[in-house]
């Protein structure tokens, strides 16, 4: 039998039937609507689903595309399960061996052996035997972040100093009984400059924005009051995106490349998101045609 579509675009129930169109909800509607439109102009046959939805037969479509997958962590363990159930139904874009390696920011480690910079990283494993002064007098960063190793939107995502490390301490330890954690020194720069979004679609740049926090924050996401606007990358900031990208086991159909330059003033890599960025369409909306292309071309190999 014929599959029903050819690509299915992935989200999660509060923006397929969204009980209040914020300013945040009508973008994430705007943005996918520029990628089905594209994809639709093509030819090629769409919906949206809820990654979730347990009556959904996945054999009838070709192709399922990540796009607003963005509860995945809070499900952590049926998430993973659909993965492995799903990508024997279906082809996943991108692939579920990279959405696999990408869920988990020890992916950070494999980028660095590959030569690509990121900020010094300390991952704290579960039920690891250790304090945050303990962490902080290993390091001796005067001011680190804290985060989850599974997260997104900034989820337990912590600044910290010396003089509040006992203020975090029991929420380390609640946290470390169930996921591992990772430490990084805080990058100055984020609150001078802000957080730089290198969009790569099939291998190549396509185009970037540039995050940043609202006064008295650190966090450049924009459910935590941050702004974002489209920046223009010099071309040694596409190539670095580009190589980011190409050092991945295999190249993925897209990807965004968030960087922060460090506190010596280099670029350093803060996250790789290749399960479900955010890509910010409505700033260029040429590279949804461009994401579009690079899917036809996909389905055009099975």
């Amino acid at each position: 039998m014929k599959p029903r579509f050819d690509v299915v675009l992935l989200t999660e129930s509060r923006y397929l039937a969204p009980q209040e169109c914020t300013p945040y909800v009508l973008n994430v509607l705007k943005e996918d609507e520029l990628v089905q439109s594209a994809l639709e102009k093509l030819g090629l046959r769409t919906t949206r689903i809820n990654w979730a939805d347990k009556n959904f037969d996945w054999t009838s479509t070709r192709a399922a595309l990540f796009r607003t997958t963005w509860n995945y962590f809070n499900y952590f363990s049926e998430f993973t399960q659909w993965l492995n159930v799903v990508s024997g139904k279906t082809r996943l874009i991108n692939a579920v061996e990279l959405i696999q390696w990408n869920m988990d920011k020890h992916y950070l480690r494999d980028l660095e052996a590959k030569g690509i910079s990121i900020p010094p990283t300390i991952f704290i494993e579960p039920q690891e035997r250790t304090t945050l002064k303990k962490l902080q007098a290993r390091t001796g960063w005067k001011e680190f972040i804290l985060k989850p190793a599974v997260a997104g939107g900034a989820r337990h995502t912590y600044r910290l100093r010396e003089d509040t490390l006992q203020e975090y301490e029991q929420e380390f330890q609640t946290l470390l009984r169930s996921e591992a954690m990772l430490i990084q020194p805080f990058l100055n720069n984020v609150l001078t400059q802000g957080e730089y979004s290198f969009i790569v679609i099939n291998g190549k740049y396509t185009h970037a924005v540039l995050k940043t926090a609202k006064q008295g924050d650190f966090r450049v996401q924009d459910d935590h009051g941050g702004t974002v606007q489209a920046y223009e990358a010099t071309d040694s900031e596409k190539q670095f995106a580009e190589n980011v990208a190409a050092s991945c086991a295999s190249l993925p159909l897209y990807a965004r490349v968030d960087v922060i330059n460090d506190n010596e003033g280099k670029p350093a890599v803060t996250e790789l998101e290749i399960i479900e960025p955010e890509l910010w369409f409505r700033f260029y909306p040429e590279a949804a045609t461009v994401l579009a292309e690079a899917v036809k071309d996909v389905l055009k190999k099975n």
